[in-house]
């Protein structure tokens, strides 16, 4: 039960509420009774509830980093505020009585070890994992579904530039934006989440001469989709036996939501990973209609950057879990990788966790790239293309970081500048606490900058995430 600390209990939860509830049920006194085993890996015990007989909950940690969940309460919360009080009381030095395990939870406990041994045995031999053969049939259906809402995004997309973005008022918005909503019975979600980005730019409240030139670029990239999402689709539906394209992301970008099973069977997936979580962020995104929980995070030992994104529905947030920053090395058992260029999206489940130290710091500077001008040239050709991520994260090594009348900037080792600015796509301004840096953090460290094109001035600009310095990270976004 070493590992079971509050951070990590923190981790566990759902979100905010969900730590906030398990709190308050230790503060209350609601558990009557406190167990663990004799071997520490399993506590249990009775939490008070709202009827007659006290709920039995237990958290089983017998697979470290992949806790097991019980409680007789009617949660759809995983972990309920039953198991999280029972976890913050153990945290906070509540006493738990050395007890025998309950019958029904080493019931519970033999019959999953057993699964597992047959999981095993299943996988225990030198043939590769039979791969899932597509239902052509259901795929051909899909695939001409697609193709006939990619036709009807065309129209909506021409019938709203012919008739002028400046003509473009609240009526004709409100009708285009129910249009958007009918591509949802398409198979096509990703589109019809950048359309409904397109249409909802012109009904914020920026005035329309700072609209105009991000919805001209929004535009190409609808274009650029709609384009090769049709051929791509088009060729599948000609040959239904065409693999699905994992050289791009073009299937996320039209909605496709990959399984871990899936990427297993690609050969996207690596084992016992190290992670370290440099920057992270949650916002909403209303044309997905979702929050989204963001994390940077560098590999270790070669500190490529990977993003974490969890999506949670509006309507489903509370039942899925809220992210949170992570300050501990995280030891992956199983990394998927999704198709991407520069920073590649990952996803992780059964994990352990370390405290970082100096190594890890020093390798991750170690790593960082020293030349501004070779750096701006694979961002600005990455970003060229209207389907690849407009906003990349990198590592740069700074000689210096400067103040001038105008803004911040940092200086390599050759003396070349990289202004700095915050950008509009993370809405969050963090140059400013640039002036809170002790003086041995302004030179020779290493920042992770997230880029943006400014259309307004037409230049590329970096927004600072975190520093990284021999013994710790310095976090401005968290």
């Amino acid at each position: 039960m070493n590992h079971l600390t509050e951070a990590y209990v923190d981790s566990l939860a759902l979100n905010s509420s969900a730590i906030k509830n398990g709190k308050d049920l230790v503060k209350k006194n609601s558990f009557p009774q406190l167990c663990q085993s004799e071997d520490g890996t399993i506590i249990f015990g009775e939490c008070k509830g709202s009827g007659k007989d006290p709920y039995q909950c237990s958290v089983d940690v017998i697979k470290e980093g992949n806790p097991v969940f019980r409680c007789t309460c009617p949660s759809r919360q995983f972990p309920c505020k039953h198991n999280l009080g029972l976890m913050y009381a153990f945290t906070s030095g509540k006493t738990f009585t050395i007890a025998p395990i309950p019958q029904d939870i080493a019931d519970k406990r033999e019959k999953a070890e057993k699964r597992e041994e047959k999981q095993k045995e299943a996988t225990a031999t030198d043939a590769p994992a039979p791969k899932r053969k597509p239902n052509k049939s259901a795929l051909i259906k899909k695939i001409t579904a697609q193709l006939e809402g990619i036709s009807i995004a065309e129209k909506l997309i021409l019938q709203l530039v012919t008739s002028g973005l400046g003509s473009l008022d609240k009526k004709a918005l409100q009708t285009a934006e129910e249009q958007a909503k009918q591509l949802g019975n398409y198979f096509i979600p990703g589109i019809q989440s950048a359309l409904r980005e397109f249409i909802l730019l012109f009904r914020s409240e920026q005035a329309r001469e700072n609209v105009y030139p991000v919805s001209i670029e929004q535009l190409t990239t609808l274009h650029t989709l709609l384009k090769k999402s049709k051929e791509y689709l088009t060729s599948r539906l000609e040959n239904p036996d065409l693999p699905i394209d994992t050289a791009t992301t073009l299937e996320e970008w039209i909605g496709h939501a990959w399984q871990i099973a899936e990427l297993r069977e690609l050969s996207r997936v690596r084992n016992d990973i190290e992670l370290l979580q440099l920057s992270f962020r949650s916002y909403s995104n209303s044309a997905r209609g979702e929050f989204i929980d963001e994390g940077y995070w560098a590999e270790l030992p070669s500190s490529q950057i990977h993003i974490t994104r969890t999506y949670r529905p509006f309507r489903a947030a509370k039942y899925i879990r809220e992210e949170d920053s992570v300050f501990q090395v995280v030891h992956a058992k199983e990394l998927a990788v999704y198709p991407g260029e520069l920073n590649t999206r990952v996803r992780f489940e059964d994990a352990t966790y370390r405290e970082a130290g100096a190594e890890d710091f020093q390798n991750i500077q170690q790593f960082a790239s020293k030349s501004y001008p070779d750096v701006i040239k694979q961002v600005k050709n990455l970003i060229k293309n209207p389907l690849s991520d407009k906003h990349p994260v990198v590592l740069l090594h700074y000689a210096e970081i400067k103040q001038t009348e105008t803004c911040y900037i940092l200086l390599d080792e050759q003396g070349k500048q990289l202004p700095l600015a915050n950008i509009s796509y993370l809405q969050e301004s963090t140059t400013s606490l640039l002036s809170m840096l002790a003086k041995p953090h302004l030179a020779n460290q290493v920042m992770l900058v997230m880029f943006e094109h400014n259309w307004a001035n037409n230049r590329l600009e970096a927004q600072p995430l975190s520093i990284i310095a021999a013994n710790e990270v310095i976090r401005l976004l968290y």
